[in-house]
């Protein structure tokens, strides 16, 4: 697919991920154009009108019926994205999903199907691919200072059960599916090329208000000794190391979160700046020294989306 305009653009859902995500992020990237939001309330679409840069959907079936529109974005709750994306591809609309892609391998499966069947791309958003800690974390690994390796830890956490759908089971809410989806992408790159050997999962359930989890604590070994595990919580008062490498050479520490969203939700995600006290600490048994954090670039996903499609 090639075209000398830019690709328009429906964004489906206005939520925080809607509009502080994909919203901001589309109407950021040359070859992207934001052409509509889609809400089912009227409230909402009132709020879309007054940005003065799109149009405003009332449902999911208006947009991907706008004969205007070359890609759909599901920001929708995440029960919502393996129905609407198969829709969009069999409307002809190319599909980015937001994380996670969906809720079993059966979805998954239909999905892909979907967009092989009608020759469209179908993409998920891992923004975190391009996270300034993991970016800086891949750096130290491809140096080969800490060695060969084999133990990597990820974690993710804060106080509180969730709110809002991502707090109800039956639409795939839960910090796990969440974040824990970026924590698994992340990991399964570090360990890219070698095949897991064993998956164990268990989750805790804390809030009786809530019937998502309030732990949960993913354990992955990979072929030649090597071990992944995945820390989500909303019970953690006091932060873990966001990663945690350990090789046969050296150890890798890194605290904090990439500033990028604050930035994004302040309105200018160019501005994210880390404060050096979070630079992670590489060490070797004897020395320790401060690593300068690479600096992360979301709007990367959303350029080599409009690249993608231009071919």
């Amino acid at each position: 697919m090639s075209s000398s305009r830019p690709f328009r653009t429906a964004v489906i859902g206005y939520g925080f991920a809607g509009k502080s995500f994909h919203s901001y992020l589309v109407s950021l990237t040359p070859g992207l154009q934001l052409h509509g939001i889609a809400s089912r309330n009227p409230e909402t679409r009132e709020k879309i009108l007054e940005r003065g840069d799109c149009k405003a959907y009332a449902s999911f079936e208006e947009a991907i019926a706008d004969p205007e529109i070359d890609l759909v974005v599901i920001a929708s709750p995440n029960s919502q994205h393996a129905p609407q994306a198969i829709a969009a591809l069999n409307a002809g609309k190319n599909v980015v999903v937001d994380k996670p892609m969906c809720l079993s391998l059966e979805e998954a499966d239909a999905m892909i199907s979907a967009a092989k069947n009608n020759n469209k791309l179908l993409s998920i958003f891992h923004n975190r691919r391009w996270d300034g800690d993991f970016l800086t974390a891949q750096q130290v690994i491809n140096s080969g200072e800490l060695g060969e390796v084999k133990w990597i830890e990820l974690s993710w956490g804060r106080v509180g059960a969730y709110r809002s759908w991502r707090g109800q089971k039956e639409h795939g809410g839960g910090r796990f599916w969440d974040l824990g989806a970026h924590l698994l992408d992340q990991l399964m790159l570090f360990y890219k090329g070698h095949k897991v050997e064993s998956v164990y999962l268990r989750k805790q359930y804390d809030f009786p208000e809530a019937d998502v989890e309030s732990e949960a604590l993913c354990i992955l070994t990979f072929e030649g000794g090597r071990t992944g595990i995945i820390d989500t919580s909303s019970v953690m008062a006091v932060a873990k190391p966001r990663f945690y490498l350990r090789g046969l050479k050296g150890t890798f520490q890194k605290y904090g979160v990439d500033p990028q969203e604050k930035a994004m939700i302040e309105g200018d995600i160019d501005a994210a700046q880390e404060d050096e006290d979070l630079f992670g600490i590489i060490g070797d048994g004897q020395n320790e020294r401060r690593i300068p954090t690479v600096p992360g670039r979301w709007r990367s996903y959303y350029e080599n989306i409009a690249a993608a499609l231009a071919g």
